[in-house]
């Protein structure tokens, strides 16, 4: 009883320091010092059980998934870098800005692509907020509807593979990462469609709040425009869809995908001689700096979870969850509304690393299936996009915010990420009442 007492007030303390933004990793490592120690002195934890550690971190280390972190990163990076992003959202913006709501829906649909070419929602967010932002501004787009598509487009790359997010939860909760890519996928992509519909119903209800391009900002006509959507559109998709392709068919692991995608990435950037010894240096600085973060935390969060299960937390915390009125889906409805809540202040690396490994013993003992728990991960992964952009602390809010010029104020951010929260929402609830838009491509694939 009081090696529980002291997992409980553990745990406490280690979201209280996080909460008051102490570094993740430092409070993970910090509190399972103290109370390894204490538990040592009170013969509730066995020194002898500090020899596990080296085990688990080279399992962890030894797991050929997370080889994929770095190279779909220094993908993203050398995108956001080299100005393939650029072009791409000019473009785009050009094709489809003689049309009201043109640029909004140009933003949805260049959202999409980065999303699935850099999996990192800052580089995403902060790339279309520089880019964008300042046009739909100028041209007289509503301020709020112009700073909501920007920060939910941006926030996509959490959801849509090769997400950052899907690779980190895969090694979390023990399930095959091509399955989450293609689990996420349908999700994915009916997001950006909610997020175009709604464009669409604004232009046509208040014309005013997303007007159409004006010819004299079109630059670009007829071939000159076509040339350069075969240029600057077409080879980026083309890679997207290749790197995906080839984890959806089975002919690439996601670490040999992302491999031949940073491969790609860097040919895309020769072609658009953006490609420079500097550029590859400011990628990989990139790159080193995520990678490291994100195996910081896992040395860390793996023994801050040693240290929690031998004085029984997991135990207490999986007899609370499985005990919860209404068994499966009570236990489903509890999870959302806790990584919700836990999402508005902590990132999605925080949230896999602390609140995932305690969900998984709970699943098993409520029999989730393998398909169930890919369902279950998307919907973890939906919550978060709705939490990232959740006023008045979401980061993705903070994000654009950093790099919106002068005229846009904050409020105006914070109000219009509040109706894609509302479409987040509903496919949330569309993804929990029908799981075939999860499990309908993984069944498709094994067929």
């Amino acid at each position: 009883m009081l090696a529980e007492w002291l997992a409980i007030i553990m745990f406490v303390l280690f979201l209280i320091l996080i909460l008051s933004g102490y570094p993740v990793a430092f409070s993970f490592a910090g509190t399972a010092i103290v109370f390894g120690l204490m538990g040592l002195a009170l013969d509730a934890f066995p020194l002898a059980r500090l020899g596990l550690l080296q085990s688990r971190w080279f399992g962890s280390m030894s797991d050929f998934t997370l080889l994929a972190i770095p190279f779909f990163v220094f993908m993203g990076a050398v995108f956001e870098k080299s100005g393939l992003a650029e072009r791409l959202l000019e473009t785009i913006g050009m094709l489809l800005g003689p049309m009201r709501g043109g640029l909004a829906l140009a933003v949805v649909l260049v959202g999409t692509l980065l999303a699935a070419a850099t999996g990192v929602v800052a580089a995403t967010v902060i790339v279309m907020g520089l880019l964008s932002l300042p046009i739909m501004v100028r041209y007289g787009y509503d301020h709020k509807l112009a700073t909501g598509i920007i920060v939910a487009s941006g926030t996509m790359a959490q959801l849509l593979p090769p997400s950052l997010v899907l690779v980190v939860l895969s090694d979390q909760i023990g399930v095959s990462v091509g399955d989450l890519f293609l689990g996420a996928l349908i999700p994915g992509l009916m997001l950006s469609g909610l997020y175009a519909l709604y464009v669409v119903y604004v232009a046509i209800r208040f014309p005013e709040k997303a007007p159409a391009l004006p010819p004299e900002a079109r630059t670009l006509k007829g071939a000159q425009l076509a040339r350069r959507t075969v240029v600057a559109v077409l080879p980026p998709v083309f890679l997207i869809f290749a790197v995906l392709g080839s984890i959806f068919f089975g002919i690439a692991t996601p670490t040999e995908a992302g491999a031949v995608g940073a491969f790609g990435a860097c040919i895309l950037a020769l072609f658009n001689r953006t490609l420079s010894w500097d550029l590859i240096k400011r990628a990989s600085r990139a790159t080193a700096n995520i990678t490291a973060l994100v195996l910081m935390i896992l040395f860390c969060s793996t023994f801050f979870g040693l240290v929690f299960d031998q004085l029984g937390g997991q135990d207490i915390i999986t007899r609370w969850l499985v005990s919860l009125p209404g068994g499966f889906w009570g236990f489903v409805i509890v999870a959302n509304i806790a990584v919700f809540l836990l999402g508005i202040n902590l990132e999605f690396l925080e949230i896999s690393f602390i609140v995932m490994p305690l969900f998984v013993p709970s699943m098993a003992q409520l029999g989730f299936t393998n398909a169930q728990v890919v369902w279950f991960a998307v919907m973890m992964a939906i919550n978060l996009n709705m939490a990232f952009i959740s006023p008045p602390v979401g980061f993705s809010l903070f994000y654009l915010q950093s790099v919106a010029p002068p005229e846009v104020e904050t409020k105006s951010i914070h109000l219009g990420a509040l109706p894609f929260m509302v479409l987040q929402g509903a496919a949330l609830i569309l993804v929990m009442v029908f799981p075939s838009t999860v499990t309908w491509l993984i069944g498709v694939a094994g067929v």
